[in-house]
């Protein structure tokens, strides 16, 4: 997140544009019926959608297309990379979490982090619908919406795939692992 302005230059805009578009092009099963073309134009049309996919894509998230809400018109971008993104990871849950440690603090959260960027982390809906479009997070796992009541008792949730097996539990928010950070969603 080195980019304050939120605007990305001709070559960061044209070398992203040119990634997602390979990623696109490579991994159809995840958006099948959806035109590329179309995604592009919509993109275009948003200077700040594009810098937070920037963010997403600087971060090691691979973000892409994983469906359209016809009720909105979006297209939903989700990070796709097949771990918990590089960029993103030992980091605790929320700002709440961040200064409540006393010792050992870690750099940043993962709230924090995805209102920076402009994203929203995965609901466990979301999360799940993700590990429906192939195999994610079977050596890491990253941080996803936590309900109210279980964050108010001090927990948060996370997600992983295991044995199979999409598997959703909790820990302390202020907890952080070298292999857990988060993923986002981005709606265009």
């Amino acid at each position: 997140m080195k980019n304050n302005t939120k605007e990305l230059s001709v070559s960061q805009r044209e070398e992203l544009l040119h990634t997602l578009k390979t990623r696109f092009e490579q991994n159809i099963k995840r958006h099948q019926g959806l035109d590329w073309g179309k995604v592009q134009v919509r993109l275009e049309a948003d200077a700040a959608k594009l810098w937070s996919l920037y963010q997403m894509e600087s971060t090691a998230g691979e973000p892409d297309v994983v469906g359209y809400d016809q009720k909105t018109d979006e297209y939903i971008f989700y990070d796709c990379s097949a771990e918990s993104p590089k960029g993103r990871r030992s980091i605790c849950y929320d700002r709440k979490a961040l200064d409540a440690r006393k010792e050992h603090k870690p750099a940043n959260s993962a709230m924090d982090m995805a209102a920076e960027m402009g994203i929203a982390l995965l609901t466990e809906k979301e999360y799940r619908e993700l590990q429906q479009l192939g195999n994610f997070d079977s050596k890491t796992s990253s941080w996803i919406i936590t309900p109210t009541d279980i964050r108010d008792k001090g927990g948060s949730l996370f997600g992983d795939f295991r044995y199979g097996t999409v598997f959703i539990y909790h820990n302390g928010a202020d907890s952080y692992y070298a292999a857990r950070g988060f993923r986002g969603s981005l709606r265009v």
